[in-house]
């Protein structure tokens, strides 16, 4: 039997799925924690811009305010980013997307680059807001590439790799941020346009990969091409498993047309994998680890961890999330999915009501920073090695091609949303060590709802999946039976 590394090494695919990395979650990873090392610099930079412009010091909650505007417009592109996945995708393709977007990050981070000198802190609301744009679109269309290429066997692990490269993109944030690289005053500019360099290297290289073989088949119907790209991804032959499970898919998607966003929400047939997704993800936005992403060192100077240690910190939290993520991918064709989304959200849920303690006992001894911080890394820990990388692997599974598109706008637009609310609100809030008593019972359902509702997705076919999906009952009653009976009525 080959090893995972021979089956992806056959072939291009291995290649691919670097290439697509880079130029997709890894730019949200970085972007979420690029912004945390240098945040004490550019809210002195906004304290001399205004200054320089209305010859007066801002108040602090002006400060704030701008500050919290670079955040969230960071989280508003990410949602116009999401919203256009499917017209743009439909459009021009996964591949042609992933280019045109990569060329997009790399006008923003000119943007980014020349801010400092022209004294503007619009311009980096301007670029965060671009940088946000690519990173819904990319981090769309990277996943449901993804999906698009993977054999059954392999697809678990093959789709974690995008939560993989966001765990690399948070931990080349961390890196660069460091006092001893790119993390010092006058370079501030130059930390947040990294991600320009990985784009380039996306717009050279992309062009000479294979299109998604199932969107060839399904929506180009160019069986020829499909067979070519399978071929130049995974090495040769046949394939006609492969083909005769894409041949069943577009055989439904014949008997039910592709839908837009707002026909997938009346749709009862797929309420229960809508419902999923938006449980999950809405607890997954928050279970305290997009804040942790975001406002680590406002996080861990709040705990009480020394200003000059925080960045080793936050440092160490990349690597052990970097580390989690490769195993959960090693792991994950082996445990199914459903195992580490609800054993990941419950061990986050004492996490954070331990942190709550630890965070109202902080001046009692100068060690107990130091558990806040080691609980805070368990965590991260938690969810990367659970719900963070099994669920981007659920999503790309319980929607067949042809709901696909609409749901991936609609997981879109609920992630960026909630990326936005977390953005504005959290720093008013990162005084009331409460605030994570939030987290916990948002993680405690999440795991409550994956134990007793989720049907695991482990080796099976996106039809057998959502057949699964509608065989749920509640009570005796599913949304199926009462759509019959609305029509019996």
């Amino acid at each position: 039997m080959e090893t995972l590394l021979q089956q992806l090494t056959r072939g291009n695919a291995l290649f691919l799925i670097i290439i697509l990395g880079i130029g997709g979650t890894f730019q949200i990873g970085y972007h979420s924690t690029g912004l945390s090392s240098p945040s004490p610099y550019i809210r002195r930079f906004i304290n001399s811009s205004w200054y320089d412009r209305y010859e007066e010091t801002p108040s602090p909650q002006t400060i704030t305010m701008i500050w919290s505007l670079i955040v969230s417009m960071y989280a508003a592109g990410g949602l116009f980013g999401a919203v256009s996945v499917k017209l743009v995708s439909g459009m021009l393709g996964r591949k042609k997307v992933m280019i045109c977007n990569s060329f997009i990050a790399i006008v923003a981070a000119a943007i980014m680059l020349t801010s400092k000198g022209a004294k503007s802190y619009e311009m980096i609301i301007v670029a965060r807001m671009l940088y946000g744009y690519t990173s819904g679109l990319g981090g769309s269309i990277h996943l449901m590439y993804l999906g698009e290429i993977s054999p059954r066997k392999i697809r678990g692990t093959v789709t974690l790799t995008s939560a993989t490269f966001v765990s690399l993109g948070k931990l080349f944030g961390q890196i660069f941020g460091l006092s001893e690289i790119l993390g010092r005053e006058e370079l501030w500019n130059i930390v947040l346009c990294v991600p320009a360099f990985f784009s380039v290297v996306q717009i050279i290289v992309l062009p000479f990969l294979p299109e998604a073989p199932r969107y060839l088949f399904i929506e180009k119907g160019d069986d020829k091409a499909c067979k070519k790209a399978l071929q130049s991804l995974w090495g040769q032959g046949d394939y006609k498993q492969e083909m005769d499970e894409m041949l069943a898919e577009q055989a439904a998607i014949e008997a039910a047309p592709p839908k837009s966003p707002l026909q997938l929400l009346r749709d009862r047939t797929v309420r229960w994998q809508l419902l999923t997704m938006s449980i999950i993800y809405c607890c997954n936005q928050l279970s305290g680890i997009t804040a942790i992403s975001i406002f680590s060192f406002d996080i861990f100077l709040e705990a009480g961890v020394p200003r000059d240690k925080i960045r080793y910190v936050t440092l160490g939290i990349g690597i052990s999330e970097m580390i989690t993520y490769i195993f959960c991918g090693l792991l994950i064709e082996h445990t199914g999915r459903r195992p580490l989304i609800w054993g990941g959200y419950g061990f986050m849920s004492a996490c954070w009501v331990l942190v709550t303690i630890t965070l109202n006992l902080k001046d009692s001894s100068y060690w107990v920073p130091y558990i806040s911080a080691s609980l805070i890394i368990l965590s991260t820990i938690f969810f990367s090695g659970g719900p963070g990388g099994a669920t981007h692997t659920v999503y790309s599974e319980i929607f067949i091609q042809s709901n696909r598109l609409a749901a991936f706008v609609l997981i879109g637009t609920q992630r960026w949303l909630f990326y936005a609310v977390v953005g504005l609100v959290f720093p008013f809030l990162i005084n009331a060590s409460y605030c994570f008593v939030l987290f916990a019972c948002m993680c405690l359902l999440a795991s409550l709802y994956t134990f007793f509702i989720l049907p695991e997705t482990k080796g099976k076919t996106l039809l057998e999946i959502s057949e699964e999906f509608k065989a749920i009952t509640v009570c005796g009653k599913s949304f199926l039976e009462e759509k019959r009976v609305e029509t019996k009525l």
